[in-house]
C-alpha cells in the first residue's frame, strides 16, 4: 500500500469516528476515556521515541524550533481561537460558531497529520507505519468529538459527517503537500513531532488524568508499551 493510500485510510478514520456517534444511542464516558488513555500513551511514545529524533537528524538544530512551532500552533488553533473543544462526547448545547471554530482549528491539525504520514514514510516504512498507527488511533476519537460538537450546536447528522469529512480532506491535502512545498519536505517531520506531542500530552492526557482508576493509567502505559513492542518487532 502506497503513502497516498495510507493517508486516505487515515482520513477515513475521521469519518468512521464521526459515524460511531450515530451507531448507538449512548456511549459510555468511561469507555471513551480508556480509549483516549491508550491513544495518549502511544502518541507520546511515538513522538518522543521516533519523530523528535528523526526530525533533528533530518533538520538539525532548526528542527527544535519547528517542533516548538508545531506544538504552539495546535495550542493556538484548539485553545485560543477555539472557545470550546475537548475529545469525547459533547453533552451540552453550544453555539454553532463554536462548532465552526473547532472545525477550522482541527483542520490545521489534520493537515499536519497528512504531512506527518508523507514525511515519515519518506524516512522509512518502519517510521511511516508507526506514525500512521498513531494518527489513526487518535483520529477516531477526533472524528467522534467533532461530530458530537456539531450535533450539540444544532447541526444535522449529515452536517456532522460533513465536518468530519472536511477533517479527512485536510489530511489528504496535507499528505500531498510535502511533494509540492519544499519547506514541508524538510521540516514537516519536525512540525508533526510538535503536533503529535501536543495532542498526546496536552489534549488526551487531561481527559483522564484526574481519574483515580488504575485502568486509565494502565492503558496509558499499555499504549507506551505497544510502541516499544512495535519498534522491537518491526524490521528497520
Amino acid at each position: 500500500m502506497g503513502t497516498f493510500a495510507y493517508t486516505v485510510a487515515a482520513a477515513l478514520a475521521n469519518v468512521a469516528g464521526a459515524a460511531a456517534i450515530f451507531s448507538r444511542r449512548n456511549w459510555s464516558a468511561r469507555s471513551l476515556e480508556l480509549i483516549l488513555a491508550f491513544s495518549a500513551g502511544f502518541l507520546v511514545a511515538v513522538s518522543i521515541g521516533d519523530l523528535v529524533p528523526e526530525a533533528i537528524t533530518k533538520g538539525g538544530a532548526d528542527a527544535a524550533w519547528m517542533i516548538l512551532l508545531g506544538f504552539v500552533l495546535v495550542h493556538l488553533t484548539q485553545h485560543v481561537f477555539v472557545r470550546h473543544f475537548h475529545y469525547g462526547a459533547e453533552t451540552h448545547h453550544v453555539e454553532h460558531s463554536v462548532g465552526v471554530s473547532a472545525l477550522v482549528g482541527l483542520m490545521l491539525h489534520t493537515f499536519v497529520d497528512g504531512v506527518a504520514i508523507a514525511t515519515s514514510f519518506a524516512v522509512s516504512a518502519h517510521l511511516g507505519f508507526l506514525v500512521f498507527a498513531a494518527i489513526v488511533i487518535h483520529k477516531l476519537p477526533e472524528g467522534f468529538a467533532i461530530s458530537s460538537l456539531w450535533v450539540a450546536s444544532g447541526g444535522s447528522r449529515s452536517a456532522a459527517l460533513g465536518a468530519a469529512s472536511a477533517l479527512g480532506a485536510a489530511t489528504v491535502l496535507g499528505g500531498l503537500s510535502p511533494a509540492l512545498i519544499a519547506p514541508l519536505a524538510t521540516h514537516g517531520l519536525a512540525l508533526s513531532a510538535g503536533v503529535t506531542l501536543y495532542v498526546g500530552a496536552s489534549n488526551l492526557i487531561p481527559e483522564f488524568q484526574a481519574k483515580r482508576s488504575w485502568s486509565h493509567n494502565g492503558l496509558f502505559f499499555v499504549g507506551c508499551g505497544l510502541y516499544w513492542a512495535l519498534t522491537t518487532l518491526l524490521p528497520g
